[in-house]
């Protein structure tokens, strides 16, 4: 074994920080690592947690220190309860600030972390979190979202998005989300491909791209995702959900969401669009009208959902459920949620209706009898019902069965 000291390059220090300590800081931990010339390793650990968890710290760093073959270090620990998979990501982003090193330091992946999810899966809700808050992360599955983006973009601060990639990537291996879809928003490109090798190998579902603007930056995406997986052996599908944020975006909609076969759902991100407009976003929406339907029409002509923008007053839910149902009257799939308390108004008012089920109901009952009897159409109210209008139908009634308002063993005939 060799000091990692001499790994050192001109431009890195022999000292590395990363994470967070603070009264307000939970369920993270501040690391400082300091190369030594001599001496062996010296640990010293601060933590709210000491008496039941001393050891099992201490036992983590040694063998973090070893992995990276670090031999003479000092390495000081003040944590506020961080688990395993947080104290793993802050080691190794404190040693990485130190050497230059291709080492990864992989936790165990979870069984509950591997599953896959369904192209046209339901995308109702996506709640946005920090990817360097893992406060945030922990509990994140139990309010039941449809997805759940780790975020490496916006909410992360320039000086951390390196640590919060590491972090990320453990948290996607070891957090259990309880079904939501897992997904990540990369940084905007160029720098976003270099996020894809700490995402793509460990079972993340789908990536967002943020602030795209041609089809050549999915068309980016898309390669360097199927140059991992080939490298990596995967087979498990990786989609895409590019973020539409200024005016050159808009109008390059439909090459967006038709320049890869990953892509299964646009995004409108409206605070980068409004502001690239130079104008203010307003409640009423008048300066994104034109915006929404174009991504609408876009996203329907590339057969991929819509996906609305975040409503940033997470305290009035009287306002948001106006916003869901014009968003949904605008043929809206779903939108995001930056707190969880959005996500069941969010879910309630993007369900269809009491008579938009009955009506579904109807549309199927009626298709199902004239199947039987050898038809291939059939009218209701003198409007005719082809096979397109019922697989609509039992889209209605599926999210009618989703969110509660029709039971779980309403059956059809009809084989869509």
């Amino acid at each position: 074994m060799f000091s990692i000291g001499y790994l050192r390059e001109e431009n890195l220090s022999n000292i590395g920080t990363a994470g967070n300590k603070g009264a307000d800081i939970r369920s993270d931990c501040l690391v400082t690592l300091e190369l030594t010339e001599g001496g062996g390793l010296c640990i010293n650990l601060e933590s709210k947690v000491e008496a039941l968890y001393k050891d099992s710290i201490i036992e983590l760093a040694e063998d973090m220190l070893a992995f990276f073959e670090v031999e003479n270090a000092k390495l000081q620990i003040e944590d506020s309860g961080a688990l395993p998979f947080v104290l793993a990501a802050r080691i190794e982003a404190a040693i990485k600030q130190c050497a230059q090193t291709d080492k990864e330091y992989w936790p165990e992946l979870i069984l509950e972390n591997q599953y896959q999810t369904e192209k046209d899966r339901y995308r109702r809700s996506r709640l946005y979190l920090p990817g360097n808050t893992p406060k945030l992360m922990l509990n994140a599955g139990i309010h039941k979202p449809d997805g759940i983006i780790l975020d490496l973009e916006d909410s992360v601060a320039p000086a951390k998005k390196d640590e919060a990639k590491l972090l990320v990537r453990n948290a996607l291996r070891q957090i259990n989300f309880y079904g939501a879809e897992r997904m990540v928003r990369i940084n905007q490109l160029p720098r976003g491909l270099n996020d894809l090798p700490c995402v793509v190998p460990h079972h993340v579902n789908l990536i967002l791209v943020p602030k795209c603007e041609t089809p050549q930056q999915v068309k980016q995406v898309d390669e360097r995702i199927s140059e991992i997986a080939a490298e990596k052996g995967l087979t498990y599908p990786i989609y895409l959900m590019p973020i539409i944020e200024s005016a050159l975006g808009v109008i390059n909609a439909y090459q967006i969401a038709s320049a890869s076969e990953r892509v299964v759902a646009m995004a409108i991100g409206l605070e980068d669009y409004t502001a690239d407009l130079g104008t203010l976003r307003s409640k009423e929406g008048r300066e994104s009208f034109f915006a929404r339907s174009q991504l609408v029409n876009a996203a329907r002509a590339a057969g991929i959902q819509a996906i609305d923008s975040v409503f940033s007053d997470v305290s009035d839910m009287e306002a948001l459920q106006e916003v869901v149902l014009e968003s949904k009257a605008l043929g809206f799939d779903g939108m995001g949620c930056i707190h969880p308390r959005q996500i069941k108004v969010i879910h309630e008012f993007y369900a269809p209706s009491q008579q938009e089920i009955e009506k579904a109901q109807k549309i199927v009952q009626a298709f199902d009898e004239a199947t039987q009897k050898g038809l291939g159409v059939v009218a209701i109210d003198s409007k005719m019902i082809d096979p397109p209008v019922v697989k609509r139908a039992l889209r209605t009634i599926d999210l009618g069965i989703k969110s509660g308002k029709l039971p779980a063993d309403w059956k059809s005939g009809y084989d869509n």
